[in-house]
């Protein structure tokens, strides 16, 4: 299914680090709590929950991490941080951070370009071959209307509708995002994903050799604690 790989492959990498992600999402949970701890009043921090409880993190996690996010519990000094580079075989990968460490994640995630024949480079070396476009997956169980719901998506703002085997994919612009999800969550519809990433607009094929360190590279970034997003333009499902 491309580079995001089946909604059963999603779901088991999700079981077998849930403690991690748990992790990553806390961090962007009390991040966008800086601008506010209210969600009815925070877009941004309401999406960062509803992700977090679409992978079953427990409510006190959430509530810790928005107090951090306030100021309410010690407070945390996150920033983000984004990095652009090559992996074997060509394929363009860009990494999104938060940290409170911006020396000790930048050394981390060279170190994981070089030890896996990458090369990170400067900013903007690979970001011109991505859109930055909402994306947000519906499982295809079969109780879905599919024509319903892509007049629901477009209707609402959607650029695309794309059906896949076993999931319905929805692009927007940034700017249609909020209001396309907010659209579909109120006719009932559940999302696997919804987020604002980068979108490849030309893909890579490497060969065999090189999507074997391809995926050491990704598998490496992504198990960083700091790494919360990690893009690629490889043609390949990397969980073949």
């Amino acid at each position: 299914m491309g580079r995001h790989g089946t909604i059963a492959g999603r779901k088991a990498a999700q079981d077998a680090k849930r403690g991690q992600i748990f992790t990553k999402y806390a961090r962007a949970i009390t991040m966008a709590a800086k601008s506010g701890g209210d969600p009815n009043y925070n877009v941004s921090l309401k999406h960062a929950i509803e992700r977090a409880k679409a992978i079953n993190m427990p409510n006190d996690n959430i509530t810790r991490a928005i107090k951090k996010g306030t100021g309410e519990d010690g407070g945390a000094n996150y920033e983000e941080v984004t990095f652009e580079g090559y992996g074997p075989g060509g394929v363009a990968v860009i990494v999104e951070a938060l940290t409170d460490n911006r020396n000790r994640t930048t050394s981390a995630v060279k170190h994981a370009f070089d030890k896996n024949n990458g090369n990170m480079g400067v900013p903007g070396c690979v970001s011109y071959m991505f859109n930055r476009k909402g994306y947000i997956v519906i499982e295809q169980d079969g109780s879905i209307d599919e024509d319903a719901l892509m007049e629901a998506a477009l209707e609402a703002g959607a650029e695309d509708f794309v059906p896949q085997e076993d999931c319905f994919e929805i692009y927007t612009s940034p700017d249609d995002f909020n209001d396309v999800t907010e659209a579909l969550r109120g006719g009932g519809f559940e999302f696997i994903e919804s987020n604002v990433e980068f979108i490849p607009s030309m893909e890579a094929t490497p060969d065999e050799g090189a999507m074997k360190n391809l995926r050491k590279l990704i598998e490496m970034l992504e198990d960083d604690d700091d790494v919360q997003n990690v893009y690629h333009n490889c043609a390949v499902d990397l969980e073949e």
